[in-house]
């Protein structure tokens, strides 16, 4: 056995003492955990049941110096066919409680952002409707100030509670976390969020349902919601629209292997056929180049890449 495997192995153990047998798992293909289909097996798979098992996971990586990576519902992610050389955390199957006081609701990462969305709508309280579509958990959409329809968490989040690199726990103000334009402290620095919570507001919850049907209506008469994806592929460049500049450019419909630009939307490449992750990439590097030959406008990605 090699020094790398031995390494693994032994921290595969330690890790087991903390989480339990049946929550670490080995060689774990990340295609069934990323809303794109798409990834290759990750060394170790890690599900922690509560904030204090996120910590001493945590812990035990940086001791080791072994790379992980915090999971929640794989969505804004593309993982490499090679997968993932080192601890995947996934936060969306132990972190999932959620408290309401007031206006407040304080949801642990790995709630899904659309059940938040619900559960706040149900209860009357208004604010998250613009995430009742993300497919994302409260971990990401904080890590990344997830929004829709000119709302963002920025607009209603009122603290995190944090994993900071030292290993100490602390509770963040929203306005301490330079939320930006898929951005924020959190992201840039490497926190991992353990729970977020919210400034929401009394209405009608007649009203905000009204709000979340209209929303829900137009993504789906927009977005190719049927075949598996990242979501927006690209961020929107400042005073243009990327699905519009790429439609523009000819690219919809454009295809290398089973990756496409969706023909609903040009903003979205989705998974038609068993795409791999190179398969993406390419139709990617194809779409930037062609808009940056056709516009002179760079292109970024939204989607973020795991892997070698």
């Amino acid at each position: 056995m090699s020094d790398s495997a031995d390494h693994l192995q032994s921290l595969s153990w330690k890790l087991r003492q903390v989480v339990g047998e049946d929550n670490v798992l080995a060689n774990e293909p990340m295609s069934a955990h990323t809303t794109f289909e798409i990834g290759g097996p990750a060394d170790l798979f890690v599900i922690p049941d509560d904030p204090e098992e996120v910590h001493d996971v945590v812990s035990l990586c940086r001791e080791r110096g072994v790379p992980f990576f915090i999971l929640g519902r794989g969505s804004d992610l593309l993982v490499s066919d090679e997968g993932y050389r080192g601890v995947i955390i996934s936060l969306t199957e132990g972190l999932l409680n959620v408290s309401v006081e007031g206006e407040e609701m304080t949801c642990q990462a790995g709630v899904n952002l659309r059940e938040a969305s619900e559960m706040a709508c149900e209860l009357g309280l208004s604010g998250l409707e613009f995430a009742c579509g993300i497919p994302g958990s409260i971990g990401g959409a904080c890590f990344m100030n997830a929004g829709a329809y000119d709302g963002c968490m920025a607009d209603v989040l009122q603290s995190v509670r944090v994993l900071m690199g030292d290993g100490s726990l602390e509770t963040i103000p929203a306005d301490q976390l330079e939320l930006g334009y898929r951005t924020s402290r959190i992201r840039t620095e490497g926190l991992v969020v353990l729970s977020a919570t919210f400034s929401l507001r009394e209405a009608n919850p007649e009203s905000i349902r009204e709000k979340m049907d209209d929303f829900t209506q137009r993504r789906e008469s927009k977005q190719p919601l049927e075949l598996p994806s990242a979501g927006s592929t690209f961020k929107r460049p400042e005073g243009y629209f990327a699905g519009k500049l790429i439609s523009d450019a000819g690219l919809r419909g454009y295809r290398a292997g089973g990756a496409e630009v969706s023909t609903k939307h040009a903003g979205f490449v989705v998974n038609v056929d068993h795409a791999t992750s190179a398969d993406v990439h390419s139709v990617i590097e194809h779409v930037q180049k062609e808009v940056a030959r056709q516009f002179g406008v760079k292109l970024e990605t939204e989607v973020l890449f795991l892997g070698e």
